[in-house]
């Protein structure tokens, strides 16, 4: 049997990867950080113990690369439904609520993630593949409405969503999505109106 081509070698690489980082925002958010294990994510993934340490350096890693990898898909897939002319401020509408539901949607997860990035012992940001691809979006996006230096720009705007979902996901000390919505917003001069979250019966809308 001759040996398979390193394009076939590649593919399955990464369909193990994306199953792995599958099983772990799916675990996480229902179990917690601490409640998850390797062996469970393995498990979850239909995959080897052993090739979830061989892919990815440890849980905290994985558990970032994870989350990064989840919010690249749905953001991704939100702005997929744009037109290329439409309104450049819908695009960052559209990506300011995304982020915003994604934190309501998998609180959990979300919760779980900003605490592992602040912790000190923690390794801090992990600015990985995924991170990187997200970050992309973001900054394809500040282009649209014709961001200068789209790089700066979008540190700026990754910290004030980073901000946000901490605001969301405080225990105890919740705010007000519609009112973290709308600070956000005004700080980029976008029309409320505009965006998913505005529309009726979403979380981000309702006072």
């Amino acid at each position: 049997m001759s040996p398979r081509r390193p394009a076939v070698n590649e593919a399955m690489r990464a369909r193990s990867q994306a199953r792995i980082m599958q099983a772990t925002v799916e675990l996480v958010d229902e179990r917690g950080f601490a409640g998850t294990t390797l062996g469970d994510i393995a498990e979850r993934a239909g995959l080897a113990r052993g090739l979830v340490s061989y892919y990815f350096p440890g849980k905290r890693y994985l558990l970032q690369s994870s989350t990064h990898r989840l919010m690249h898909l749905t953001l991704s897939a939100a702005l997929a439904e744009l037109a290329e002319d439409d309104d450049p401020d819908l695009w960052l509408a559209t990506a300011i609520d995304t982020v915003l539901g994604l934190a309501l949607a998998r609180s959990t997860l979300m919760r779980t993630h900003l605490a592992l990035i602040l912790a000190p012992d923690s390794g801090g940001f992990i600015q990985d593949a995924e991170q990187q691809r997200f970050g992309a979006l973001l900054q394809g996006v500040l282009r649209r409405r014709g961001a200068t230096d789209p790089v700066a720009e979008h540190a700026v705007l990754r910290s004030a969503l980073m901000g946000a979902c901490m605001g969301l996901l405080l225990p105890g000390a919740e705010t007000s999505p519609a009112l973290i919505r709308g600070d956000i917003f005004v700080r980029y001069g976008l029309d409320q109106a505009l965006g998913p979250g505005a529309a009726p019966g979403s979380e981000l809308f309702e006072k």
